[in-house]
């Protein structure tokens, strides 16, 4: 046989195809024809598209290596063994660009802590990649303290600074808060300094987004939900519990020129059940002006329309200029919670105009919800359907978002009627024993006693920020005569509450932890990298104020001063107001959000102001009980 021939290259030779040629310089030849042989219309579109993939590519940098930066800061996700970083006090700069929003499932120091600082910010390049000044900017002494000015804007207080926790220590050393001797003039200071903060997010309301819904405090604009002045109606009761006269007067004038309901309009059902028409009728009851009955009971009448359903269980969506409602467009479902947080303010809607249709409505809703079946030991699935009147997505039972606040209501309609509907009371203590039964864990390695979720049979160690209102709930069903080991479970909850904000780097909880339950864990909580966010809520200043209220143990003072401190530290801004941020494990750039939601002014700064007072006729807890959006409605006399 002869040698194959040696060729640099093979020719392939197909059926009227022609010859196949591999060599380098035929093939840029051959990609350049066809380049050629396309239309000018194909080529412009193909350019087009590859250059704005690349600038695309550009965009997302920044975001892509924050988020892997939050990967690698030693965090619990990453799963080492990390310490917590020291507490810097942090003020957000005007004008400090926001991160987008993450997707979800709601301090000082001695005197008046850090002073708001303004950053020379680069309005050039990206606007999530902000350049501050590199140097240190200002050193000064204020006593004996000496306070350094960071490069990002944050005063660093050298004195201060948190110790590090170690992992593995025993339950006596967890993160605990300093103690503070409290007296006359401290309460009078710590009470200022609420009403410091409240002014400063009023001003920031008032110069950016005045009678719209809710304030942008880091771009100096607004947002709107529902077009209603929501977070002026949600701050009236707060102004006046906290005798801010000017700021009341303003927001009255408001009230009695500008707000209308008559808008083509959709609400929720829900939202504005709790926040607007729980805030007209708790001013009216406090300032006795009917101005704000007169506006309640008109959006009270407006909301009527979502109970026409087949199955009487309210859609979550009302126009409350054409009086029609649906549900979402998604779903026909509504949320338990939305459908069983609304009683107390339509059954004292009834009560104020004699008018019952208001409290019969919502009372329907009650008793179609305690006599269905798909409940676990008197907890609830998440989800109602408005057609047929049945529980759907059953199995899942939680105490945090979609289910939450119906708790609270079994409890604060008995105490609003009297003590004396016993149906609502059962429903409540049925649901408690559910908990302790079912979603009541211990975590590892220092024991936190915390409240999970069941899933088709599953428990999951996760538990919402939301459900730190639960040791409040407790506390007030002990006070009202319920069993005491509700005081004590009030008291280990509330402990857990706090430690979702101290074992954060920034002092401030996370919307949803993990706890750890396996023998050998080094650390108690974990905070997945998407959970991360603040948004300024106001559960566990809320079950600080009732576990105070009962108890006078001044820690539940101290653990409110110490957030308190840190949501000026972190979220104030200093063009006024404060913003939710997206991570409260980044003491150096916890990402504003710039949004300043309502319930910061109607709840938070509320509960905190109530903490801090040793007036317990300030809003008597005997005399009153508060809706899920603070605001305090009258507990019915058994005259009446």
């Amino acid at each position: 046989m002869h040698p194959q021939s040696q060729q640099d290259y093979v020719s392939i030779s197909f059926a009227g195809q022609g010859c196949y040629n591999n060599n380098k310089k035929w093939r840029r030849q051959s990609w350049w024809r066809k380049w050629k042989q396309l239309s000018r219309l194909q080529r412009s579109l193909i350019l087009f598209i590859s250059v704005l993939l690349f600038i695309c590519g550009i965009a997302s940098y920044p975001t892509v290596t924050e988020q892997l930066r939050g990967l690698t800061d030693g965090g619990p996700d990453t799963g080492s063994n990390s310490v917590l970083k020291p507490i810097i006090p942090h003020v957000l700069p005007q004008g400090q660009p926001p991160l987008p929003e993450q997707p979800s499932q709601r301090k000082l120091s001695n005197k008046r802590g850090p002073p708001v600082l303004q950053n020379r910010l680069q309005k050039k390049g990206n606007t999530s990649d902000v350049t501050v000044e590199d140097k240190v900017a200002d050193v000064k002494k204020e006593g004996e303290e000496r306070v350094v000015i960071s490069w990002r804007g944050a005063v660093i207080d050298t004195d201060q600074a948190t110790e590090s926790t170690k992992d593995g220590e025993s339950k006596e050393h967890l993160p605990t808060h300093q103690e503070t001797t409290f007296s006359k003039e401290s309460e009078a200071s710590w009470l200022e300094e609420v009403r410091e903060a409240f002014r400063h997010a009023w001003k920031g309301y008032k110069d950016f987004a005045w009678g719209h819904d809710e304030l942008r405090p880091m771009s100096k604009s607004y947002s709107e939900w529902f077009g209603l002045g929501l977070t002026l109606i949600d701050a009236l009761d707060t102004m006046w519990i906290m005798e801010l006269k000017e700021e009341f007067k303003e927001a009255k004038a408001w009230v009695a020129a500008e707000l209308t309901f008559n808008k083509n309009v959709d609400v929720n059902l829900f939202e504005s059940t709790i926040r607007i028409l729980g805030g007209l009728l708790s001013t009216y009851h406090l300032t006795g002006d009917t101005l704000f009955l007169d506006k309640a009971k008109d959006i009270g009448f407006r909301l009527m329309p979502a109970f026409k359903t087949p199955s009487k269980i309210p859609y979550s969506d009302v126009n409350i200029g054409k009086g029609t409602a649906h549900p979402p467009r998604w779903t026909s479902d509504s949320t338990v919670a939305e459908v069983t947080s609304i009683q107390l303010e339509f059954r004292e809607l009834s009560r104020l105009t004699q008018e019952p249709q208001y409290e019969a409505v919502v009372t329907d809703v009650m008793k179609q919800i305690h006599k269905l079946e798909g409940k676990l030991d008197g907890l609830v699935p998440m989800f109602i359907n408005t057609n047929n009147g049945q529980f759907t997505h059953q199995g899942i039972y939680t105490l945090g978002a979609r289910a939450d606040s119906y708790y609270e209501y079994l409890l604060k309609q008995w105490i609003q009627g009297g003590k004396k509907e016993n149906q609502l009371l059962e429903d409540y203590l049925q649901a408690i024993e559910g908990v302790k039964k079912n979603l009541l864990q211990k975590s590892s390695p220092n024991g936190l006693t915390f409240v999970g979720e069941v899933s088709h049979g599953q428990f999951s160690p996760k538990m919402d920020h939301l459900v730190c209102f639960l040791p409040g709930t407790l506390a007030l069903g002990a006070h009202n005569g319920l069993p005491a080991d509700h005081m004590d479970l009030a008291k280990e909850l509330m402990e857990t509450c706090y430690q979702m904000y101290v074992q954060m780097e920034t002092g401030l909880s996370p919307e949803i932890v993990h706890f750890n339950m396996y023998q050998g864990s080094t650390r108690d909580i974990d905070v997945k990298l998407a959970d991360r966010h603040n948004l300024l809520r106001p559960e566990t200043v809320e079950s600080l104020f009732y576990l105070y209220r009962f108890t006078k143990d001044h820690k539940y003072r101290n653990w409110g001063w110490e957030i308190l401190q840190n949501f000026n530290k972190y979220t104030k801004v200093s063009s006024g107001g404060y913003t939710s941020i997206n991570n409260v494990r980044d003491p150096d750039y916890p990402s504003p959000r710039d949004k300043m939601e309502s319930f910061f002014l109607g709840e938070t700064l509320k509960y905190l102001y109530l903490l801090f007072s040793d007036n317990s006729n300030l809003i008597s807890l005997d005399k009153y009980v508060f809706n899920t959006e603070a605001h305090p409605l009258p507990i019915w006399l058994s005259t009446v």
